[in-house]
């Protein structure tokens, strides 16, 4: 991939978008803290199941098993088996294909956007999948391979989702709807809603499920990216919710916060983040800004700022895929290592996290685009979305100890479960 390929949002998409909103609509635009090594994403194994790593391949609408161990690929998944039905249903809807086509263009670099984030159930039987151009969740199962239901979110894209603990639970951002869904794993049926900001992202469960920790990140599809036109770029909220009333009981002022941190022209946009396993810090990636900050969960103040190496200190802003630096971090469950995945300049490392001291910089691929802890907590998974594989990096000596080519365009990584001897049905 050339750093050409990367521009994002030709202005011919990006008037796509503007003009679609002039019609009325509001448009588009770390894993949780994991309590022991039994935890998958705050999830625990239901049944007779067996642990596997699940990467969604966003361009190819497939998503590949891999064996956290040998890290091999077992099978692949099409998670996109009604694409002909979505096809149709969009096309002779004007408004739906007018964004499906902004979304591929400002959005997708070109490519419709098939799998955003994924998740298991805790029995191993259903892939949960958001898919932001078709707007929609669906659970597939993983023994016959068809969709056992389906949600259509509010608005026209489907975005980041998180897994309550108890994993009966999902969160999932409709971006141009400016709401969260959360919807029952079993059935898909909505439990309840809760208002964001411009574009919602990020979801992570707290407090053992009774919190939902929210950012959303505003029109990172605008061309207009220089820190004086920052405040164009529509409303971005963090904030926590009531995970049963779904009510926002408080909201954090990042914009306050960074001035008050002399950070007056750092973007205030909250992107991936990762949480202390006393979940009393929050480490938060923003738009436009190589390295990530460290915030008190009580007082909303910036305690700590780690600057990484900038390798692309001409590139443009609005050349930044998504207005993204960096995309991606987790920390180990001891709290002691933070992995960060350096987005345009195009490698990994891992920090320290008492020190800020920083590992090698990991140059294995192209546009890393997401971290995630383990299961067992002693590695790091993350996506290399413009070279088409994932590697594995040891928290304790910040180096890659596997790669595996998977889909095109991998993503989200998520760990998660399949039942025992279902294997076999995938392959």
């Amino acid at each position: 991939m050339t750093r050409i390929a990367r521009v994002v949002a030709p202005a011919v998409a990006a008037a796509t978008i503007a003009a679609v909103t002039v019609t009325g609509a509001t448009v588009v635009s770390p894993a949780p803290p994991v309590p022991s090594a039994a935890a998958a994403e705050g999830q625990t194994p239901a049944g007779d199941v067996r642990r596997v790593v699940y990467v969604g391949n966003n361009w190819a609408g497939t998503a590949d098993l891999l064996a956290p161990g040998s890290f091999e690929r077992l099978a692949r998944v099409d998670v996109v088996p009604d694409r002909d039905e979505r096809m149709a249903e969009i096309t002779a809807s004007p408004d739906k294909l007018a964004y499906f086509l902004a979304i591929r263009e400002a959005i997708g670099e070109g490519h419709d956007q098939l799998v955003d984030d994924l998740y298991t159930t805790d029995d191993g039987r259903m892939l949960i999948v958001s898919r932001p151009s078709f707007a929609d969740v669906v659970a597939i199962s993983l023994r016959t391979k068809r969709i056992v239901w389906r949600f259509p979110v509010e608005g026209y894209r489907s975005d980041h989702m998180a897994i309550s603990p108890d994993g009966t639970r999902v969160a999932v951002s409709a971006s141009t709807a400016k709401v969260v869904h959360v919807l029952r794993t079993s059935d898909g049926k909505e439990l309840g809603r809760f208002p964001s900001g411009g574009s919602p992202h990020e979801n992570v469960y707290l407090d053992g499920g009774r919190t939902i920790l929210h950012a959303s990140i505003g029109m990172v599809y605008s061309p207009l990216d220089q820190p004086e036109m920052d405040s164009t770029k529509d409303e971005r909220v963090l904030q926590f919710v009531d995970a049963r009333s779904f009510e926002v009981k408080r909201r954090i002022n990042v914009r306050r916060a960074l001035d008050d941190a002399g950070l007056t022209r750092v973007s205030h946009a909250v992107r991936p983040l990762t949480l202390s396993p006393d979940e009393r810090k929050i480490y938060l990636q923003v738009s436009f800004f190589h390295g990530f900050l460290e915030m008190e969960r009580s007082s909303g103040r910036i305690t700590r700022v780690k600057r990484l190496p900038n390798l692309v200190p001409d590139m443009p802003r609005e050349q930044y895929v998504l207005d993204s630096a960096h995309h991606g971090i987790a920390m180990n469950p001891g709290g002691t290592k933070i992995c960060v995945a350096g987005t345009m300049s195009d490698y990994a490392t891992v920090v320290d996290r008492a020190t800020f001291r920083r590992g090698p910089l990991l140059k294995r691929g192209l546009k890393p685009y997401w971290v995630t802890p383990s299961a067992d907590g002693k590695s790091c998974y993350i996506s290399w979305s413009g070279s088409d594989k994932v590697s594995r990096i040891s928290y304790a000596t910040g180096r890659v100890t596997r790669s595996v080519r998977v889909g095109d365009h991998p993503q989200r990584i998520r760990n998660g479960f399949l039942r025992v001897g279902w294997l076999r049905h995938l392959r």
